[in-house]
């Protein structure tokens, strides 16, 4: 049988590379273990995006869930994972939740990961203790589930969450872009309720995705900007796989950086629902949210790489926001865990109550905080250089970076380097991969370029094997 190593987000494989009806039930019986030892009778709901064979595999789940005597709960459809989130945090019975979803990963992937009884990530320890326990052989025990609808009354709750009135006067038009995931027709259908102008694209059933990526970033977006064009006045909000993440695309077709969206969030947040509280962010993200943050009177708490960082933050409470670089958003009043639907269903609301467009919020935004532009580059290395990597950082002092001396150097999370203008630059060898993940900001794209090679290169040769 197949090694089945977890880590903090689950575990996630190829389809022809173990991911099928064996192994999937030898992951849910190391979690029935756990929970049914620690919870006996306690209830789990299981969940599954558009991917093959995802209700399938959910079944399997539920059946071994339930022969551990756990109350399992199947949804009767395609189920977004903040839905299953928030639907767990909702049920007094509930002990956690088994999403089946491989999230933004392209079509050969399948996946599973797991929430607690609030609906966020299941600490380290969970998937520690359900790696050394996974059975070493076929699981062959199934019992009765339950099946329910657990995005219906998520929908109803996302809708009355908002200003209906706003919203329907103002009417936005609106490209929705589920990318063949888990939110296609169920956002499309909210926002046509709530009055908006709606148009869908790659919302049918494909679980090839269309031959997507269902990220929505570039390139992957680029259909959703051709459509935002096609229809003048409109804008974009483009799902990944589960839709915990959303991308957002301005009236011009002009993709919006993560870091703008949650700007534009924030201030909605703090100015129109006078909500107010600390900024999580991650070492990479935007010194547009440290500038925003600032602004608008919310301390910034900053930590490393990894939604599971800012988790802990929001549960230790005073948070309005927390907000990772690739597009992950979590407001903790509505949910301890990113929400795209939600997050999307508030720029609506912004939209709306301001009577402007989003390009009108993202010039609002420079305006106040300048201009700043992030660059991202994965380089892969060898296994060995990517080890002595993680071995020469903690040690590492860059003394200048393109002839600039750091104001600040961390070590908290990879390298970062910090300077006076708040440009920056980050080396962080992946916990998972051969890679290093390399991110700058400046206020020219070019500058920060050049700040992730010299800095890259910089580090490289200090390798004892270079």
């Amino acid at each position: 049988m197949r090694i089945i190593r977890f880590d903090n987000k689950g575990w996630r494989t190829r389809f022809n590379r173990g991911f099928d009806v064996q192994n999937v039930a030898r992951a849910a019986d190391a979690f029935a273990y756990i929970w049914g030892d620690a919870h006996p009778g306690g209830t789990v709901l299981v969940g599954y995006d558009t991917r093959y064979q995802g209700n399938v595999f959910a079944e399997v789940v539920g059946g071994v869930l339930a022969s551990y005597g756990l109350h399992a709960v199947v949804s009767d459809a395609p189920c977004p994972t903040p839905a299953l989130g928030w639907s767990v945090a909702q049920d007094d019975q509930a002990v956690g939740a088994v999403a089946i979803t491989a999230s933004s990963a392209s079509c050969e992937y399948g996946g599973i990961s797991v929430r607690g009884a609030d609906g966020g990530p299941m600490p380290d320890e969970f998937y520690e203790v359900a790696t050394q326990i996974v059975s070493s052989t076929p699981v062959c025990d199934r019992a009765q589930v339950e099946h329910a609808n657990l995005v219906g009354p998520y929908l109803e709750h996302l809708k009355g969450s908002v200003d209906a009135n706003a919203i329907a006067n103002w009417a936005p038009k609106v490209v929705v872009d589920p990318m063949y995931g888990a939110a296609r027709g169920y956002f499309a259908s909210l926002l046509e309720e709530l009055g908006c102008q709606v148009s869908q694209i790659h919302g049918a059933a494909d679980t090839n995705f269309g031959g997507l990526h269902p990220s929505p970033a570039e390139p992957w977006v680029d259909k959703c900007e051709q459509a935002v064009l096609q229809a003048p006045g409109a804008f974009g909000v483009a799902f990944d796989g589960d839709a915990d993440r959303v991308g957002l695309i301005d009236e011009l077709g002009t993709f919006v950086a993560p870091y703008r969206m949650a700007s534009i969030l924030l201030e909605h947040l703090v100015n129109e629902r006078h909500q107010h509280g600390r900024v999580v962010s991650t070492y990479s993200c935007s010194a547009y949210i440290r500038r925003q943050a600032a602004r608008l009177g919310c301390p910034l708490t900053a930590v490393p790489m990894g939604f599971s960082r800012i988790y802990h933050e929001l549960v230790e409470g005073d948070v309005v926001l927390g907000t990772e670089e690739l597009g992950g958003i979590a407001i903790p009043s509505h949910l301890y865990e990113r929400d795209g639907m939600y997050a999307a269903l508030l720029l609506v609301e912004a939209v709306s109550k301001r009577q402007a467009s989003i390009r009108d919020l993202v010039q609002e935004i420079e305006d106040s905080l300048g201009t700043m532009h992030h660059v991202s580059k994965n380089i892969r290395l060898d296994p060995a250089s990517i080890q002595s990597f993680r071995n020469i950082l903690p040690g590492l002092n860059l003394q200048e970076v393109c002839g600039r001396q750091p104001i600040y150097v961390g070590h908290a999370d990879g390298l970062v380097l910090r300077f006076d203008d708040d440009s920056w630059v980050q080396l962080r060898p992946s916990r998972t991969e051969s890679l290093v993940r390399a991110h700058a900001e400046a206020p020219e794209v070019q500058q920060a370029e050049a700040m992730v090679e010299a800095a890259y290169n910089s580090a490289l040769q200090r390798l004892p094997l270079w």
